[in-house]
């Protein structure tokens, strides 16, 4: 497989209708919003519904969700340890850090991906291991076009859950959620990282796939089923390794606002998008599925 050899820009434009995109642990679980009212996914968010894709797809993930677990491990340490090559140098007491991020960005997608903090103590005889990998993947948080309106429900629990007590006693709590909001995200993928990593050519495009596809299996309770959806996907391909023009000169190419007389947008057909060109630079334009 080839090692990428050309710079990636790209471009996710998805609606979230009656759900909780992101929640905010320190704000009640409320989602998330900047201090003008703008809707936003983190995007730790982001690469944790990539990832779920990807492991989707049959790539081997690094971090995995607990719920989302396909092997027998319970923390990252133990996953590390189950590689023989990365025993022999957790057990080194000269171990090459080198060494361990090229055998962990073969193993795992998602560290060759987006990179990845490895920081073990030592267990023995070895002197532990403390590397960090620098990912060519980076994506941004994903914001609204317009601010978002908040709907906020008082739900209430009517069963026990300990035994005990002759009836079940209503605990209430508070559900909230979006009622409708298009969001956008952009990202882009680094050569020189990707060398360094071994990112290749057929990662991107499994990427690209996983980008498209970002909401399928993620249902719960707070993203019902077809609550998100990604519309369109913008994927530009540089001709050259630096790229010709930069990331965010690409990224502002992307114009999407409100439709004419549309005041109070309630669907995706709300909005209009409009994508200008550079010189020399194509994209491809998927719709979401």
């Amino acid at each position: 497989m080839n090692t990428l050899d050309h710079k990636i820009d790209f471009a996710v434009v998805l609606s979230v209708t009656k759900a909780n995109p992101n929640g905010d642990p320190l704000n009640g679980n409320r989602p998330r919003q900047n201090y003008e009212g703008y809707g936003e996914i983190s995007d730790v968010a982001i690469k944790r519904k990539i990832r779920n894709r990807l492991q989707d797809m049959g790539e081997s993930i690094f971090v995995q969700s607990n719920d989302r677990k396909v092997d027998e491990y319970h923390s990252l340490r133990e996953r590390a340890e189950a590689k023989p090559e990365l025993v022999k140098i957790f057990k080194s007491k000269n171990s090459s850090n080198d060494e361990f991020a090229s055998i962990a960005c073969q193993e795992w997608m998602d560290v060759r991906s987006f990179g990845q903090v490895f920081a073990f103590k030592s267990s023995g005889a070895g002197s532990g291991v403390s590397v960090g990998v620098r990912g060519p993947v980076s994506i941004h948080t994903a914001t609204s076009v317009d601010p978002i309106d908040i709907t906020s429900m008082q739900i209430t629990k009517s069963v026990n859950s300990e035994p005990g007590k002759d009836k079940g006693s209503d605990t209430m709590g508070m559900k909230h959620r979006v009622d409708f909001g298009v969001y956008v995200f952009y990202g882009s993928i680094n050569t020189q990282l990707a060398e360094k990593t071994g990112f290749t050519n057929e990662d991107a495009e499994k990427m690209k796939q996983a980008l498209v596809t970002l909401f399928e299996n993620d249902t719960s309770s707070a993203r019902p089923e077809g609550s998100m959806e990604v519309h369109k996907v913008y994927w530009w391909e540089h001709n050259t390794k630096l790229g010709q023009y930069s990331s965010a000169k690409v990224h502002r190419l992307l114009n999407v606002a409100l439709a004419p007389k549309v005041e109070n947008p309630r669907t995706f057909e709300d909005y209009k998008i409009t994508l200008d060109e550079l010189e020399g630079l194509s994209v491809e334009v998927i719709d979401g599925k």
